[in-house]
Protein backbone atom coordinates (compact mmCIF):
# COMPACT_ATOMS: atom_id res chain seq x y z
CA UNK A 1 0.00 0.00 0.00
CA UNK A 2 1.16 3.38 -0.83
CA UNK A 3 -0.10 6.62 1.22
CA UNK A 4 0.84 10.12 0.32
CA UNK A 5 -0.41 12.27 3.75
CA UNK A 6 -0.18 16.34 4.53
CA UNK A 7 -1.17 14.90 8.33
CA UNK A 8 1.67 13.97 10.39
CA UNK A 9 1.71 10.12 11.38
CA UNK A 10 2.74 7.94 14.11
CA UNK A 11 5.12 5.00 13.09
CA UNK A 12 4.63 3.01 16.09
CA UNK A 13 0.56 2.44 15.39
CA UNK A 14 1.65 1.87 11.85
CA UNK A 15 4.03 -0.78 12.74
CA UNK A 16 1.50 -2.43 14.86
CA UNK A 17 -1.44 -2.00 12.68
CA UNK A 18 1.01 -3.69 9.56
CA UNK A 19 1.88 -6.57 11.48
CA UNK A 20 -1.47 -7.46 12.86
CA UNK A 21 -2.58 -11.51 11.39
CA UNK A 22 0.91 -11.73 9.98
CA UNK A 23 1.00 -15.95 11.09
CA UNK A 24 2.77 -16.81 7.99
CA UNK A 25 5.51 -14.03 8.31
CA UNK A 26 8.71 -14.29 9.97
CA UNK A 27 10.49 -10.88 9.62
CA UNK A 28 8.98 -6.96 8.95
CA UNK A 29 11.63 -4.31 8.90
CA UNK A 30 10.95 -0.65 8.48
CA UNK A 31 12.18 2.48 8.09
CA UNK A 32 11.40 5.92 9.80
CA UNK A 33 12.49 9.12 8.52
CA UNK A 34 12.60 12.24 10.23
CA UNK A 35 13.00 15.77 9.32
CA UNK A 36 16.49 17.21 10.23
CA UNK A 37 16.72 20.91 11.41
CA UNK A 38 20.42 20.60 9.97
CA UNK A 39 22.07 22.68 12.87
CA UNK A 40 19.08 25.50 12.56
CA UNK A 41 19.18 26.37 8.51
CA UNK A 42 15.84 24.27 8.79
CA UNK A 43 12.90 25.39 10.39
CA UNK A 44 10.50 23.71 7.72
CA UNK A 45 10.73 20.77 5.19
CA UNK A 46 8.25 21.34 2.58
CA UNK A 47 7.44 18.59 0.06
CA UNK A 48 5.58 18.79 -3.15
CA UNK A 49 4.04 15.62 -5.35
CA UNK A 50 1.79 15.17 -8.15
CA UNK A 51 -1.34 13.53 -6.48
CA UNK A 52 -1.61 9.96 -8.19
CA UNK A 53 1.39 10.15 -10.36
CA UNK A 54 3.64 10.20 -7.20
CA UNK A 55 1.99 7.14 -5.70
CA UNK A 56 1.69 5.42 -8.95
CA UNK A 57 5.62 5.31 -9.72
CA UNK A 58 6.27 4.69 -6.07
CA UNK A 59 4.25 1.49 -6.53
CA UNK A 60 5.48 0.37 -9.79
CA UNK A 61 8.59 0.41 -7.70
CA UNK A 62 7.19 -1.24 -4.56
CA UNK A 63 5.94 -3.63 -6.25
CA UNK A 64 8.95 -4.51 -8.47
CA UNK A 65 10.17 -4.64 -4.77
CA UNK A 66 7.76 -7.50 -3.39
CA UNK A 67 8.92 -9.46 -6.96
CA UNK A 68 12.55 -9.00 -6.43
CA UNK A 69 13.04 -9.63 -2.56
CA UNK A 70 9.29 -12.21 -2.27
CA UNK A 71 7.51 -10.05 0.02
CA UNK A 72 4.01 -10.68 1.23
CA UNK A 73 3.68 -7.04 1.59
CA UNK A 74 4.91 -3.45 1.37
CA UNK A 75 4.04 -0.27 3.64
CA UNK A 76 4.86 3.15 2.18
CA UNK A 77 3.49 6.18 3.80
CA UNK A 78 5.19 9.32 2.85
CA UNK A 79 4.52 13.14 3.93
CA UNK A 80 3.91 16.22 1.43
CA UNK A 81 3.80 19.39 2.37
CA UNK A 82 5.46 21.30 5.21
CA UNK A 83 6.79 19.19 7.54
CA UNK A 84 8.52 20.23 11.37
CA UNK A 85 12.22 18.94 12.61
CA UNK A 86 11.81 15.95 14.65
CA UNK A 87 8.95 15.09 12.66
CA UNK A 88 8.49 11.75 11.04
CA UNK A 89 8.62 12.27 6.98
CA UNK A 90 8.24 8.29 5.57
CA UNK A 91 7.37 4.84 6.93
CA UNK A 92 8.75 2.17 5.11
CA UNK A 93 7.65 -1.68 6.00
CA UNK A 94 8.47 -4.22 4.72
CA UNK A 95 6.98 -8.00 5.47
CA UNK A 96 8.68 -11.08 4.34
CA UNK A 97 9.05 -14.99 5.67
CA UNK A 98 12.61 -14.56 6.25
CA UNK A 99 14.78 -11.11 7.78
CA UNK A 100 17.46 -10.56 4.66
CA UNK A 101 14.50 -10.45 2.49
CA UNK A 102 12.34 -7.50 5.07
CA UNK A 103 15.79 -5.65 5.85
CA UNK A 104 17.28 -5.53 2.02
CA UNK A 105 13.93 -4.47 0.53
CA UNK A 106 13.47 -2.16 2.74
CA UNK A 107 16.84 -0.67 2.18
CA UNK A 108 16.23 -1.14 -1.13
CA UNK A 109 12.75 1.00 -1.31
CA UNK A 110 14.05 3.88 0.86
CA UNK A 111 17.14 4.44 -1.71
CA UNK A 112 14.59 4.55 -4.31
CA UNK A 113 12.49 7.03 -2.54
CA UNK A 114 15.81 9.14 -1.93
CA UNK A 115 16.91 9.12 -4.90
CA UNK A 116 14.50 8.67 -8.13
CA UNK A 117 10.75 9.13 -6.33
CA UNK A 118 8.53 12.30 -7.82
CA UNK A 119 9.28 14.55 -4.88
CA UNK A 120 9.99 17.98 -5.01
CA UNK A 121 11.74 18.99 -1.50
CA UNK A 122 12.47 22.73 -0.32
CA UNK A 123 14.31 23.75 3.00
CA UNK A 124 13.08 26.79 4.59
CA UNK A 125 15.44 28.80 7.25
CA UNK A 126 16.25 31.47 8.52
CA UNK A 127 18.21 32.89 4.84
CA UNK A 128 15.34 31.99 2.63
CA UNK A 129 14.40 28.72 0.91
CA UNK A 130 16.52 26.37 -1.22
CA UNK A 131 15.52 23.64 -3.41
CA UNK A 132 17.01 19.77 -1.99
CA UNK A 133 18.33 17.53 -4.92
CA UNK A 134 19.36 13.90 -3.93
CA UNK A 135 23.66 14.25 -2.51
CA UNK A 136 25.74 12.02 -5.16
CA UNK A 137 25.71 8.99 -2.04
CA UNK A 138 22.09 8.45 -2.50
CA UNK A 139 22.60 8.23 -6.46
CA UNK A 140 25.31 5.42 -5.60
CA UNK A 141 23.47 4.04 -2.89
CA UNK A 142 20.21 3.58 -5.54
CA UNK A 143 23.62 2.20 -8.13
CA UNK A 144 24.28 -0.69 -6.19
CA UNK A 145 21.27 -2.37 -6.25
CA UNK A 146 21.34 -2.33 -10.44
CA UNK A 147 24.95 -4.01 -10.12
CA UNK A 148 23.90 -6.99 -7.47
CA UNK A 149 21.46 -7.47 -10.39
CA UNK A 150 23.80 -7.82 -13.25
CA UNK A 151 26.43 -10.12 -11.43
Amino acid sequence: MIRLTYDPFDPGALLSEFCQGRSEVGAVATFTGIARAEEGSTMTLELEAYPGFTEAEIGKIAGGAQVRFGLDEVLILHRVGKIAPGEPVVFVATAARHRRAAFEACDFLMDYLKSKAPFWKKEHGPDGARWVEPRPEDHADLARWDKETST
